[in-house]
């Protein structure tokens, strides 16, 4: 597949293509906006963007703050970064007032590579799924994120977007347009269904690719919008292929793969199986390393189908 722009780039375009189109924007970074890439934003607005230093947690209060009287505040860092110093202010002063502010988590994942467990955000999607009212986006590819940037600014309410460090596989065309709480389905299929987020979407058809070969015929399903869930297309997917496998670079717990299991319980239980780091830390080391040691390559997605078909 051809690759396209990191996510944390095309962030920091979308960032800076809307600004004259949003007056109300600004935007704030930890010190970090040469590699969160919000620096694009910061070059031609540099009197709407503010460095607010290594504090998540300040920065979080800040954009709270700003958000309260009119502005529309996209704060960044990286996910482990904003997310886990940040998740008291993101829970008192932006999830329970409800106040319209944005937040993204570059470098997530193990994908960021040689950095390590410090700076590998691996559990933010949980976290940021349990805060009230939180809308918790994961685009595909470039393009993809540069629609639901906008859709964030647009949207009533606090966001948290995922971004990732490495090139994305490109997914879709620079008209792609984003819905939050829709998931897309991009390639179909009748023996089994693959659901992916972020980076592991193209894994995910890769994947699809070499099981036709084998003559299984799989849907693989984009679902960038982890919250609010697209619970029609899981229950579809269900009723219609009879087995499902979730694939995630994010921890066993609290991510797409247990949103996806609760909606399937509780409508249509079918076989289903999961592609994800597991319950543990990763070491450091390359991208495609780490990818390939902790699971989370085509190969991996492909294998995970043939077992959870045999059960089917």
């Amino acid at each position: 597949m051809e690759l396209g722009k990191a996510t944390r780039e095309a962030y920091g375009e979308a960032l800076a293509s809307l600004g004259a189109e949003i007056p109300e924007m600004v935007v704030l970074d930890a010190d970090l906006s040469k590699s969160t890439m919000s620096k694009t934003f910061a070059k031609v607005y540099p009197e709407r963007f503010f460095n607010m230093g290594i504090s998540e947690a300040n920065m979080v209060g800040v954009a709270a703050g700003m958000a309260s009287v009119g502005k529309i505040p996209f704060a960044s860092s990286f996910a482990s970064f904003i997310i886990c110093k940040g998740f008291d202010q993101l829970r008192m002063s932006v999830a329970y007032q409800g106040e319209n502010a944005k937040f993204c988590g570059t470098h997530s994942g193990i994908s960021i590579g040689e950095d390590g467990v410090s700076q590998q955000g691996i559990e933010d999607l949980a976290l940021a799924c349990c805060l009230h009212g939180f809308a918790v986006l994961v685009p595909a590819d470039e393009h993809e994120m540069r629609a639901a940037v906008r859709a964030a600014a647009y949207h009533k309410g606090p966001v948290y977007i995922r971004a990732g460090r490495p090139k994305m596989p490109i997914i879709y065309t620079a008209d792609k347009q984003f819905v939050i709480g829709k998931a897309d389905t991009i390639r179909v299929g009748k023996d089994v269904t693959i659901m992916a987020t972020g980076l592991m979407v193209g894994a995910a058809l890769e994947a699809a690719m070499q099981l036709a070969e084998t003559g299984v015929d799989a849907r693989v399903i984009n679902f960038s919008s982890i919250k609010p869930l697209d619970t029609e297309a899981i229950i579809n997917a269900a009723k219609e292929t009879g087995a499902i496998v979730v694939a995630e670079e994010h921890i066993n717990h609290g991510g797409l793969g247990q949103a996806v299991s609760q909606v399937v319980v509780e409508n249509c239980p079918v076989p289903m199986t999961f592609v994800n780091i597991g319950d543990r830390f990763a070491e450091s080391g390359t991208p495609d390393a780490l990818l390939a040691k902790y699971g989370l390559t085509a190969k991996d997605i492909a294998a995970a189908t043939q077992k959870v078909l045999a059960r089917k």
